[in-house]
């Protein structure tokens, strides 16, 4: 016998999300056109269009803003170079306390990309496909490894020596040298790339889900998150559909609470449930828990990102500001700077 249930009815969730990662996907089309334009005026030495500096670029430098960041908790002053970078940081972790791993779910351009990018292989293929435990678990592993890497070089640089790192000339043009790293790809960066994208059409989210160190890091921070996602089992009609909606393959459909740090607070399984108060993305202290709408989780994302930004702004702490004369000498020769270490 069926169990009897009230259906839910009006959950805009994902159409929520989608807004949110549209908005944030623009600004980083705009912040890459522009610094596009800013890099072309250097290197054609002042010929071509003049426009600032997008700090906002800074957010594709995450071990700059690590340095930073234990830089300042060490000296408590905040960096002069590429400072925008570490309060964007500040601001994905703070998100990530407070709503999981909505970072890579409702922020991240990659993260979105690589959603779209299964969703569409799906519409073709019909289905996507999900690795085999042992060999899905092992390969998780992979982003904690390589977060481990790079939290390792950070945490075993002083404070002397992740300056001068990032005043050298290498640490100067590290926004260049990434930008550079598309401009002029190599054979193998194309190959795997190509190989993700051909990933990603049939598996869920396979650079989020098993090599991402920064989606690791934001991982890891959501594990003292007090939001999660609850289900009620009173409520649920085990039809299952969460489970096979969840992007990250969380057993929604059999867990009271999901508590991993894979979960991206994305509402997938939320949107998908058709019994009313059966699962919901909840925040609180152990039974004393409220439901939070995906208004609630897309205003905080915005409110945090937009506030720390304007925080920075504000304090005279955003920019990072050069001589023309230094980028006229180094911008076009950065491909020649290799790494200090």
């Amino acid at each position: 016998m069926k169990k009897a249930f009230t259906r839910r009815r009006g959950d805009k969730s994902q159409q929520v999300r989608l807004a949110s990662q549209i908005a944030f996907g623009a600004i980083a089309i705009w912040v890459g056109i522009q610094f596009y334009f800013w890099v072309r005026f250097y290197e054609t030495g002042g010929a071509s269009m003049r426009v600032s500096r997008p700090d906002g670029v800074e957010a594709w430098l995450p071990i700059a803003a690590l340095m930073n960041l234990k830089t300042f908790l060490v000296t408590h002053q905040v960096p002069a170079a590429h400072a925008a970078g570490m309060f964007m940081l500040i601001a994905f972790l703070a998100i990530s306390f407070l709503y999981r791993k909505a970072f890579c779910s409702w922020i991240c351009p990659i993260g979105t990309i690589s959603e779209w990018l299964w969703q569409t292989g799906r519409t073709f293929f019909k289905r996507t496909f999900t690795l085999p435990r042992w060999l899905d678990i092992p390969l998780r592993g992979l982003k904690y490894i390589l977060l481990g890497l790079f939290l390792y070089v950070v945490l075993t640089m002083s404070v002397p020596e992740i300056r001068a790192f990032l005043t050298s000339s290498y640490g100067q043009v590290a926004d260049v040298k990434m930008l550079n790293f598309f401009r002029e790809m190599g054979e193998m960066t194309a190959i795997v790339l190509a190989v993700l994208v051909v990933a990603s059409l049939v598996i869920k989210n396979p650079w989020c889900r098993y090599l991402c160190p920064y989606g690791a890091l934001m991982g890891l921070v959501a594990l003292v998150s007090l939001t999660r996602i609850v289900r009620n089992a009173n409520a649920c009609i085990d039809c299952a559909k969460c489970a096979k909606a969840c992007p990250a393959g969380l057993a929604v459909d059999t867990l009271l609470s999901i508590r991993s740090a894979e979960c991206t607070a994305c509402m997938s399984c939320v949107a998908i449930c058709p019994a009313a108060g059966a699962l919901d993305l909840t925040i609180g202290l152990r039974r004393r828990r409220a439901a939070v709408p995906a208004w609630a989780v897309a205003a905080a994302v915005a409110a945090l990102f937009c506030g720390l930004v304007a925080f920075a702004r504000v304090s005279g702490h955003w920019h990072t500001s050069l001589p023309d004369t230094v980028y006229f000498d180094l911008i076009p020769r950065a491909s020649q700077f290799v790494h200090p270490r």
